[in-house]
């Protein structure tokens, strides 16, 4: 369940009224508009981030064009620059490429058009303010329950998705982590691109290349159940990140998926709307709005 501070309502509710008070309605042409980017609506962390960001903008007034980029740099590229024609209030953007991203927030910039991130950051341009889960925090507790998993010892391998700043994020955190456990050695980080059937494929090239691999960390459950397709009945531990409801199942029924760090998609965006009613009412904001995560696993899912 979600909870606001009652400041943060009546912010929402003071701006709300100022809309409807300069001749402007629910439907009118005065109300301000946000554009939306997502990385994709597929996945179902960003359907209900993008719900939750919708549920706020209605109370607040504010008009969502919400796009999806559905992977594509270059869509996306597209998205924020039409945005940028039509001269939007504000720019919410989840990057493809966290670096490629630069140059079209630099345009935004340069057109005065306030730019915010949400789950995943930008590698350059000016952004007002990045919310997103701590997936630093997220990365040390997927480590944390690995080395128990794996009672201090063994080997292991990242599956990765380098070209996002969330993933590096959770890579960090985890590293940091497991550096604290010298029994357990990192023995390689290959990239998966964020899909599972590469997943799939990534996962049965380690296990032939590692014939004694004990653990699999995969930076998504998308990543994970890839992983758990290659492991089979293998005595391989597999911890994920997302807390997908499929997941969950694969969690519970007991196999290789142990465990799963779990973040909270409606959190963010819900925030991220707040962030920017606060910023256009030139109310002061923090750069960083950090969300924090949890972690389920079996035993926390069966006392649910």
């Amino acid at each position: 369940m979600l909870h606001r501070s009652s400041s943060t309502a009546l912010g929402l509710a003071a701006l709300t009224l100022g809309v409807l008070g300069c001749g402007g309605s629910a439907a009118g042409s005065d109300r301000q508009v946000v554009g939306v980017s997502l990385l994709t609506q597929q996945h179902d962390f960003y359907k209900e981030l993008e719900g939750a960001m919708r549920a706020a903008a209605d109370e607040a007034g504010i008009r969502l064009i919400v796009n999806s980029a559905e992977l594509d740099p270059a869509r996306q590229a597209s998205q924020l620059e039409d945005f940028i024609t039509q001269h939007v209030d504000a720019i919410v953007v989840c990057p493809c490429d966290s670096s490629g991203i630069a140059p079209i927030v630099r345009r935004a910039n340069g057109a005065g058009i306030p730019v915010f991130t949400a789950d995943i950051a930008a590698q350059g341009g000016e952004v007002v303010s990045h919310i997103a889960s701590d997936n630093v925090q997220g990365g040390r507790l997927a480590a944390q329950r690995m080395a128990e998993l794996l009672e201090g010892t063994g080997r292991l391998v990242i599956v990765d998705h380098p070209e996002v700043t969330s993933v590096q994020d959770r890579v960090r955190g985890f590293a940091e982590e497991m550096a604290q456990h010298p029994g357990i050695e990192i023995v390689d980080r290959p990239s998966a691109g964020g899909d599972r059937d590469k997943a799939y494929t990534v996962a049965e090239n380690m296990l032939q290349a590692y014939p004694d691999l004990d653990g699999i960390f995969a930076i998504n459950d998308d990543l994970a159940l890839g992983a758990l397709r290659a492991v089979g009945k293998r005595n391989v531990v597999i911890v994920g990140y997302d807390g997908l409801p499929e997941a969950r199942e694969a969690i519970l029924s007991g196999g290789p998926l142990r465990a799963s760090v779990v973040q909270f998609p409606a959190t963010i965006g819900r925030r991220t709307i707040e962030v920017i009613v606060d910023h256009l009412a030139g109310r002061p904001v923090n750069a960083l709005v950090p969300i924090e995560v949890g972690l389920i696993d079996r035993a926390s899912l069966s006392s649910e």
